[in-house]
């Protein structure tokens, strides 16, 4: 497979699976037809009774020739561990990371992701551009043009003094890595509640690799968070970073949510959405209190850690 000096003998997709639905079908029917094929598509999926309920009486896996699925319970689903597993099941020298409800732009994310890896030197992982559904809400959009720009980039150590904790920002949502160099940093972090791509990009930025941002390679892929799941979800993200001082304590990241949330009141002033400005408050206020909370989970007592967070499978 060469197209345009790309050579590769195989590349791997890895996608953690929890109760599949339409955006999944989409996902795998892209991934089919892609201009550099995949060679496999490996599913961990979280509880099979739902995984079967989607396909029951259906010839899904006879369709896909190049599926393998494998079932975890729950309680053993771990954000770094379960992506580790479906890692052991591939043999390609190239693995593309990807969530059950992200779905290619068009035929080229596979070969943009590979290309970026390829042409930058000590590459170790590519991470593509997420774009909000054509659908969404004026915030979604810009929360994700915010996160992901049209403008590509390639992050190191040198860059550590510009971007602080952006530059070992990265996301599992479509990502592809470098097999020989994943392996030699000893994979994603075994146990965590959040964060396994960041940890995961920090550590390969400070043994000397790159970090790049294929903004090429497109997905769509949106959330629709309550206030309440926003409580819940950055409580999490709280909780891994304070679990790794060595990465986040360094390179705090309240400054950048602050900067997204003034750009964010600047633009639906500009647009004429003013009536939209009160909830974003709201709801920034919601993220703000899961985040502080989950930075001192210590201090709080476990009933309330488990209400707090969204990953209760993870504190047992």
């Amino acid at each position: 497979m060469c197209p345009e000096g790309i050579c590769v003998d195989k590349v791997d997709v890895i996608i953690p699976v929890y109760k599949p639905g339409q955006k999944f079908l989409d996902l795998i029917e892209a991934l089919e037809h892609q201009s550099i094929p995949v060679n496999r598509i490996i599913l961990i999926n979280t509880e099979q009774k739902y995984f079967d309920r989607l396909f029951y009486g259906t010839s899904f896996e006879k369709k896909y020739h190049n599926i393998m699925v494998k079932h975890i319970s729950k309680r053993e689903f771990d954000h770094g561990r379960t992506r580790n597993k479906g890692v052991q099941y591939s043999e390609a020298d190239y693995f593309i990371m990807m969530t059950d409800d992200a779905v290619p732009v068009d035929e080229y994310m596979v070969e943009e992701l590979l290309e970026g890896l390829h042409t930058t030197p000590k590459a170790a992982v590519a991470y593509g551009r997420q774009l909000a559904d054509e659908d969404s809400d004026e915030t979604e959009k810009f929360s994700r043009n915010f996160n992901y720009p049209e403008e590509p980039a390639v992050k190191t150590q040198a860059d550590l003094d510009r971007l602080g904790v952006k530059t070992f920002f990265c996301s599992n949502v479509c990502a592809a890595y470098n097999r020989q160099i994943f392996d030699t940093l000893g994979g994603f972090i075994r146990h965590t509640i959040f964060n396994e791509d960041m940890i995961y990009a920090a550590g390969a930025v400070k043994a000397g690799y790159a970090v790049v941002y294929r903004a090429q390679a497109k997905v769509r892929h949106s959330h629709y968070f309550t206030c309440r799941q926003q409580l819940h979800r950055n409580f999490d993200l709280g909780v891994s970073h304070a679990d790794h001082p060595e990465i986040f304590a360094a390179y705090p990241s309240e400054s950048e949510g602050i900067r997204l949330v003034k750009q964010m009141i600047r633009h639906l002033w500009e647009q004429r959405l003013k009536y939209k400005i009160p909830y974003v408050i709201l709801q920034s206020g919601f993220k703000y209190a899961g985040y502080q909370l989950g930075k001192h989970y210590r201090f709080l007592p476990r009933r309330a850690v488990l209400a707090l967070s969204s990953n209760k499978a993870y504190w047992q």
